[in-house]
């Protein structure tokens, strides 16, 4: 039988639901368990693809095209897996459904309601994507994670909470169970953590129906046993059912955390989960990510140039991807957020402070990065970092879509042909597409280990003009990737500079901890001083740059090796 496991969150939004999902599944998987993970926001969208990154944060997008919220890339990257758009549930799409049947006549003509044909369309449709695959060896799940977004007593998130009020009975409680994360404060004032709120919000989910397996308690500082003692008590928990998930140098210590707080054991009794007590071989290649984070001496500074920098999850996959190139080189990153408007000559009038302090971020930093970004505010500033860059012989990437002026002369990047230009959901050149290397001697090609093509996630409306091509090549610039047709240019590469990459589709999508994004582990190693020599050692990194034997596979059932980068592949 499937295991589900629920995790709610109380007292604010934002509380960190989505790591602990992800590290929840983590340590499962790493007892050798297929894990899959399924987000619902209670938002009326369909799905993420409109939102403004100051909404939720960055748009994911999904092998299948699937534009959804960011805790789906946190899955991905924690599980090592690959989810497909369903895995992300909206009121939107299950009312749509729901509609749908109706129009249809599948309802016989009774009276539609929230109860029971939205809560059953809940119910049907996270039992049914639970057995999808997600692991490369297409084997159907044994577990699965559910994250439901929002707090607890939102008026959005009822109809969830009653169809999962349902469905533990469905499924039987050994197969069902809830792990509610609450917040702990602790005010500045007196020091002391505070429980009343977590005692309210489980007091709220009770009333609903639900009662918590476990409560992970989110606190600045590690609960005292007497804080630990209260919360069992008035929510009548065993004190072992209360988890501390205090703040950690790294998000790679949380799966730890909970391991060592006995969360495998109480989920294994209370699931009845058959887990055997050997040696877990994918923990010890998270510790030792972990510590090797906690140790870093050396620092690498990449300037982060965008339209949405106030808002640092605008680009949580992007700082994601430069985290784990950092860490695959043994240095520490340094981000430097500059808002791209701030470079243009317009600011050096209006506000000639913002301008000299982007431009001595941009002059300081060992790479710069250009992500992608909509409309035309900052695009200006954009070209002018690149063009430096340029100049200067900065390490830079380039992994950008945009829109520019319709009526432009001189069109550079344009609209693609099949783009419905009169809706916007879900109308972009989205999900996996294959990339053709057509030269050799490309240094992106080299760092994705040789390979002929690669198949990458994108997202965009408007490409490079291809009538344009040969003009670019005559200056230099060439486009050493394409996509299978031959008709769009994929990957720019400019002579004579140590690494200068443009690339159409976004790599940052499928970084991994352990198999960093080729064109972001570039960016680092060039930014570090190391690219050739990597290149000449036949793309390796020293010994102290990789991870020792004891590391096990992300897979659960088959061993890779430790991190030789150049057998990274994005399959």
């Amino acid at each position: 039988m499937m295991k589900y496991i629920l995790v709610t969150g109380g007292v604010i939004s934002g509380i960190g639901k989505g790591i602990i999902a992800s590290s929840v599944g983590t340590i499962l998987k790493s007892c050798g368990l297929h894990v899959t993970a399924i987000k619902i926001d209670p938002y009326i969208n369909i799905d993420a693809g409109t939102f403004s990154p100051y909404e939720h944060g960055e748009v994911f997008v999904l092998d299948d095209g699937g534009e959804v919220d960011l805790d789906l890339g946190n899955y991905e990257r924690f599980l090592d897996i690959r989810l497909t758009r369903d895995n992300n549930l909206t009121t939107g799409k299950i009312y749509q459904s729901v509609i749908n049947k109706e129009r249809r006549g599948d309802y016989l003509g009774k009276t539609v309601q929230v109860v029971p044909h939205i809560t059953d369309a809940i119910q049907e449709w996270v039992m049914k994507q639970a057995k999808v695959p997600v692991d490369d060896d297409d084997v159907e799940p044994q577990v699965c994670v559910i994250e439901l977004g929002g707090t607890v007593g939102d008026i959005e998130s009822m109809p969830f909470i009653e169809a999962f009020r349902q469905f533990q009975f469905k499924v039987k409680r050994e197969n069902f169970c809830n792990i509610h994360v609450s917040l702990i404060p602790q005010p500045s004032a007196t020091g002391e953590q505070k429980t009343k709120p977590t005692q309210n919000s489980v007091r709220e989910l009770r009333g609903l129906g639900l009662s918590p397996d476990l409560i992970m308690c989110r606190c600045s500082t590690a609960l005292e046993n007497s804080v630990k003692e209260k919360i069992s008590m008035f929510c009548h928990v065993e004190p072992e059912q209360v988890i501390c998930v205090h703040d950690v140098s790294s998000i790679y210590r949380v799966p730890l955390l909970l391991e060592n707080q006995g969360v495998v054991g109480y989920l294994s009794r209370r699931l009845n989960m058959p887990i055997e007590a050997r040696p877990r071989k994918m923990l010890t290649k998270w510790k030792e990510m972990s510590d090797r984070s906690d140790r870093l001496l050396e620092h690498c500074s990449i300037a982060l140039v965008g339209k949405y920098t106030k808002f640092s999850d605008s680009y949580a996959s992007v700082i994601k991807a430069l985290e784990h190139s950092a860490l695959a080189i043994s240095h520490k990153l340094e981000v430097k957020y500059i808002d791209s408007a701030f470079l243009e000559p317009n600011t050096l009038q209006d506000e000639p402070v913002k301008y000299h302090e982007a431009w001595q971020k941009l002059c300081s930093a060992d790479g710069i990065l250009v992500p992608g970004g909509f409309g035309v505010r900052g695009t200006e500033g954009k070209i002018h970092a690149i063009n430096w860059a340029r100049i200067q012989k900065k390490p830079f990437l380039d992994a950008n879509s945009t829109e520019f002026d319709p009526e432009s002369k001189h069109p550079v990047v344009i609209d693609m042909p099949e783009h419905n230009p009169g809706q916007m959901g879900g109308t972009m050149r989205l999900g996996k597409r294959r990339t053709i290397f057509k030269s050799n001697n490309s240094i992106l090609r080299k760092l994705y280990g040789d390979a002929e093509y690669v198949d990458e996630r994108h997202r965009h409306r408007f490409e490079v003009n291809p009538e344009l091509k040969g003009h670019f090549e005559e200056k230099g610039f060439r486009f050493v990737g394409q996509d299978v047709e031959g008709e769009r240019m994929e990957v720019i590469e400019l002579d004579d500079h140590p690494y200068f990459v443009g690339v159409q589709y976004h790599p940052e999508f499928t970084s991994r901890p352990i198999k960093p994004s080729p064109p972001y582990l570039g960016l680092l190693l060039a930014a570090a001083g190391k690219l050739q020599s990597y290149l000449q050692k036949g793309c390796r990194l020293s010994p102290r740059d990789t991870y020792s034997d004891r590391s096990g596979s992300s897979s659960p059932d088959s061993e890779i090796s430790e991190l030789k980068l150049p057998s990274i592949s994005n399959e």
